[in-house]
């Protein structure tokens, strides 16, 4: 940091504070109505210069942690706006298997000042890292109006999977003022929900959900074609057809249920060469019966 501590409570001090309301010369106060030990993160980043240090403490002379009174008259200074913009990175991947170390390193050579990653799946709805991330930018953009914060992903599947949610997230950052950059994919590249950059998000709400439809129903087909040649999937039956007409003829001649149990032996499976329960064989029968009727 390139101002020294009492430049730096100077600085702060020529905002008013956007939590606090303090007026421009008074330090910070705190809920109890003392003077705070630190200036509130959302006044300091007002100053271009401490950006980067985020910590600004309140000088002794200010008296924190006594009651809190107005400082001299100064007036406000408006924030100034820098052409560098904030970037707040987002990361994610679905599986503890999965590799993080890609996005993170994509994110780093993007500038992005704070990371927040996670590693959960997108079938759960809240993901804490996610909202942090996007606190984080809006509580940036109500500090500062008029500077630039840029919520940066990998990809756009990262933060959002399906329609609702990617305009969930579109609303979020158009009513924020907050720009998105994905950094991979076809449509790479930095867009602002307020202007053109909308658009993106309507089209790839429809572009989302074709693609989850597609998947759904080349997977429908699959089934069918695999009914078609006799595989339906799921576990294999422990009693086959080869058993089954067996088991029918021998209740027939009226051998009792439990005693065909006895002389039927699983071919497949974790059980094979095992005998099957009892009411597997009462199950089969059933089926059978049912399937019949």
């Amino acid at each position: 940091m390139e101002l020294t501590p009492e430049q730096a409570a100077d600085a702060v001090e020529r905002h008013d504070c956007p939590k606090c309301e303090a007026p421009a010369g008074s330090a910070c106060r705190t809920h109890g109505g003392k003077a705070a030990a630190r200036y509130h993160t959302a006044r300091f980043i007002l100053v271009p210069a401490l950006r980067e240090d985020l910590a600004v403490a309140v000088p002794a002379d200010r008296e924190p942690g006594k009651p809190w009174k107005a400082g001299p008259l100064v007036v406000a200074a408006r924030a100034e706006a820098t052409g560098k913009p904030i970037r707040i990175g987002y990361a994610r991947v679905s599986t503890a298997q999965q590799e993080l170390q890609s996005q993170l390193d994509a994110l780093e050579r993007a500038q992005c000042k704070t990371i927040f990653s996670e590693k959960i799946s997108t079938r759960v709805k809240v993901r804490p890292e996610l909202e942090k991330a996007l606190n984080l930018a809006r509580d940036i953009k109500e500090a500062a109006p008029d500077q630039t914060v840029i919520f940066t992903v990998h990809e756009l599947k990262r933060p959002a999977r399906n329609a609702a949610e990617l305009m969930t997230l579109a609303a979020t950052l158009q009513a924020a003022g907050i720009q998105l950059e994905l950094l991979t994919g076809p449509l790479n590249g930095i867009y602002d929900p307020t202007g053109l950059g909308a658009l993106l998000f309507a089209v790839c709400a429809v572009a989302v959900q074709l693609d989850r439809n597609y998947i759904r129903e080349k997977t429908l087909e699959g089934q069918v074609t695999a009914a078609a040649k006799g595989n339906h999937g799921g576990r294999p039956k422990v009693i086959d057809d080869d058993m089954l007409t067996f088991a029918r003829a021998l209740r027939d001649s009226g051998t009792p249920v439990p005693l065909i149990a006895k002389k039927l032996t699983i071919k497949t499976g974790k059980n094979a060469g095992k005998n099957p329960s009892v009411a597997s064989v009462y199950r089969a029968l059933a089926e059978e019966e049912e399937a019949a009727a």
